[in-house]
């Protein structure tokens, strides 16, 4: 676990002091060079190869004028490839030096996992603690007989069928675990910075793990429901999140670290992983003014009181993430061919154009 990451860094020196901008490249100088680890040949592989990853991430970051450090590998992990290990006798067999390997048992779920001839093994990854496979399989993608439209917020998501389905699940357990380590960190006075980072790394650790089970739970059932239904998911477009919530931006120091503490893009992330591995569609759409206009005449509407939003227009109370996960779907509607029944009934006013034929009518979007 220690040679590894010094190998990393071994390639990752080289390359700056070489310039060499691709892997090829980054191999021809630095394979040689690290064969005085000792370690088997995969290992050399994959370290030029995560350091040619490195590499390009720290450039990219240089070209955006990004302020970034020397690039290393601080990580105790080795990665190995497929055709560098087996599974034999229930045991996984990982090449430690030529001809010399070492053996870690295999539970049932992961044989069974494994046993399947659909898969295509991917790589092993080994870190301190923990060791993991990964796999694939070829997936054809279900066309959709309609599409989920999903409301992220910090205490709960809403989702929007278009067959007319509300479904919302509660968040704030997540929401109270988070609160709750924060507490616990905040009062942590210790002045040795080394036992601070160690404490704060044990809990986050228990932090990530709580929240992550409440995250799949969620996220599972989510795509179950997309799945037994035929139903493509919609979800927003959520860039530039954080910096909304920085310093300095007149917000209250609980109130930020409350909204840097929302798992959005990780409950995104175990969604669409989850549904492209079923075969369901997945749309990406604009988060803007999802909360502002009605999801039934695309008017402007007014906030009130507990969550529920106004529209002088066509009169309709609402609940605001419902108005919002129905735009959402109605957006991602626009990639096939469904329409929402109130869609068809909204229509502007027909507008001649002029210096053209005036037959020649356009119907606003």
């Amino acid at each position: 676990m220690e040679t590894f990451p010094r190998m990393v860094n071994d390639c990752i020196r080289i390359g700056l002091e070489t310039r060499a901008t691709s892997r090829n490249r980054l191999c021809q100088a630095s394979y040689r060079l690290l064969k005085p680890y000792g370690l088997h040949t995969w290992y050399s592989l994959y370290a030029v190869s995560v350091a040619a990853g490195i590499l390009k991430n720290y450039r990219c970051a240089l070209r955006e004028g990004r302020d970034e450090r020397r690039p290393r590998a601080r990580k105790l992990m080795a990665e190995i490839g497929s055709q560098a290990f087996k599974i034999e006798g229930g045991r996984l067999r990982i090449p430690i030096q030529p001809r010399k390997y070492e053996f870690i048992e295999l539970d049932g779920h992961t044989r069974t996992a494994l046993s399947d001839l659909a898969f295509k093994m991917g790589s092993v990854t080994l870190t301190a603690r923990t060791f993991s496979i990964s796999f694939s399989k070829e997936v054809t993608e279900i066309e959709p007989m309609g599409y989920a439209g999903i409301d992220g917020n910090v205490d709960n998501l809403t989702l929007a069928t278009s067959v007319g389905e509300i479904r919302s699940y509660d968040l704030s357990e997540a929401t109270a675990i988070k609160s709750s380590y924060r507490a616990v960190k905040s009062h942590f006075k210790h002045n040795d910075i080394r036992l601070r980072k160690r404490v704060f790394r044990k809990y986050g650790i228990k932090q990530r793990n709580r929240i992550n089970q409440i995250l799949h739970r969620v996220s599972k059932d989510i795509v179950a429901k997309a799945k037994n239904k035929q139903l493509g998911i919609v979800m927003e477009r959520l860039t530039g999140m954080r910096r909304l919530y920085q310093k300095g931006n007149g917000q209250g120091k609980g109130y930020r670290a409350r909204m840097n503490s929302w798992s959005y893009a990780e409950l995104q992330r175990q969604i669409e992983y989850k549904a492209r591995w079923e075969g369901i569609r997945v749309i990406y759409v604009p988060a803007s003014k999802t909360y502002s206009t009605c999801a039934i005449c695309g008017s402007e509407i007014l906030e009130c009181a507990e969550r529920k939003v106004w529209c002088p227009k066509c009169r309709t109370l609402v609940d605001r993430d419902v108005n919002a996960a129905r735009n959402i779907l109605a957006r991602g509607l626009r990639f096939g061919p469904f329409a929402l029944p109130i869609e068809a009934m909204v229509r502007e006013p027909f507008k001649v154009i002029p210096k053209v034929d005036g037959s020649e009518l356009t119907q606003g979007a």
